[in-house]
C-alpha cells in the first residue's frame, strides 16, 4: 500500500483486556495483522492475566457515546464487531448507537464468560442481548456455552450444534457461526456456520493448548475479512483458518498455562 493511501477501518465495541491476550487489545492486533485500520470504542475495562480477572470497570454510557460518534464522524467504517458489552445499561445504549449510526455489517461475539470462568455479562443482561442485539447482527459468534444461555437449551454434539444454529437465527441473526472447540469429543474441532441458503461444518485438527483470546480473534478476523469485501461464509473460512494458525504458533507470555494467540505470525 502506498505510503498516505488510504485504509478501511473496522470499528470494535468491547472489553479491554490489561493482558493484551483478548478483548480490544485482540481486536486490533487481528484488523492490523489484516491490513485493516482498528478503531475501538472502549465498553468496559478488564484488570486481568493469563490467570484470571481480578477487576472490572464500566464507564458510563455517556462515555462510550463519545467514543462511537467520535469514531463515525471521521473514519470510513465498513464493519463493527461487538464484544464484551457487559450490563443491561451498555447494550441498550449500544443498540442506540448502532441504530443511529450504523447500515455495515454487524460481528456480535456474545462474550458472556473468561477463559479463566470469571462472568462478564450480568445475570440481567442477558435477555437486552438476546432480544437487541442478536436480531442486529449479520453474523453472531457464539461458543457452546453461550448458546446454551441464549436458547436455554443442552449442546451436546454436532447434531444438536446445527439445531441450535438454526435456532439462532430464528431469533434474528441473519448468520451464525456456533464454535465447537467445548465439544470434547474426537481429534477434531467442528465449528457450524448457518445462514438462510443452509449450513457448513467448517473443520480443524484439535490442538492440546488451552488459549486465551480465541474467540474476540476469530469474531475480529471474520470483521476484518468483511472490511475487506470477502462474502459472509468466506470470510467465516478465512477466520477460522487465522484462528487456526494463530493458536498453532501461540506463546506464554505470563506465569499462567494460557497460551495468547500469534496474530501476526498466523498472517505472514
Amino acid at each position: 500500500m502506498a505510503q498516505g493511501s488510504a485504509r478501511v477501518s473496522a470499528l470494535t465495541i468491547a472489553g479491554s483486556d490489561s493482558g493484551g491476550g483478548a478483548g480490544i487489545q485482540a481486536d486490533l492486533k487481528t484488523f492490523a495483522a489484516h491490513g485493516v485500520h482498528g478503531l475501538s470504542a472502549i465498553a468496559a475495562l478488564t484488570a486481568q492475566h493469563t490467570r484470571g480477572v481480578t477487576a472490572v470497570h464500566v464507564p458510563p454510557v455517556e462515555f462510550l457515546r463519545a467514543q462511537v460518534d467520535a469514531c463515525f464522524d471521521d473514519f470510513d467504517i465498513r464493519v463493527v464487531k461487538l464484544g464484551m458489552l457487559a450490563t443491561t445499561d451498555v447494550i441498550r445504549e449500544v443498540d442506540a448507537l448502532l441504530e443511529a449510526h450504523c447500515a455495515v455489517p454487524v460481528v456480535l461475539d456474545p462474550v458472556m464468560v473468561a477463559t479463566s470462568g470469571a462472568k462478564l455479562l450480568a445475570d440481567d443482561a442477558l435477555d437486552a442481548l438476546r432480544m437487541r442485539l442478536l436480531p442486529r447482527a449479520t453474523i453472531a459468534t457464539p461458543n457452546l456455552p453461550e448458546a446454551e444461555l441464549l436458547l436455554g437449551a443442552r449442546i451436546t454434539d454436532v447434531e444438536s450444534m446445527h439445531v441450535a444454529a438454526g435456532a439462532l437465527l430464528a431469533h434474528g441473526a441473519r448468520a451464525v457461526l456456533l464454535k465447537g472447540g467445548h465439544l470434547a469429543q474426537g481429534d477434531a474441532v467442528v465449528d457450524v456456520f448457518a445462514d438462510a441458503h443452509g449450513m457448513q461444518e467448517i473443520v480443524h485438527p484439535r490442538l492440546a493448548l488451552e488459549a486465551h483470546g480465541t474467540g474476540c480473534t476469530l469474531a475480529s478476523a471474520i470483521a476484518a475479512r468483511l472490511a475487506l469485501g470477502d462474502a459472509l461464509r468466506e470470510a467465516c473460512i478465512a477466520a477460522s483458518d487465522y484462528v487456526h494458525r494463530a493458536l498453532a504458533s501461540g506463546y506464554r507470555p505470563g506465569r499462567g498455562d494460557i497460551v495468547v494467540l500469534d496474530h501476526f505470525g498466523a498472517a505472514r
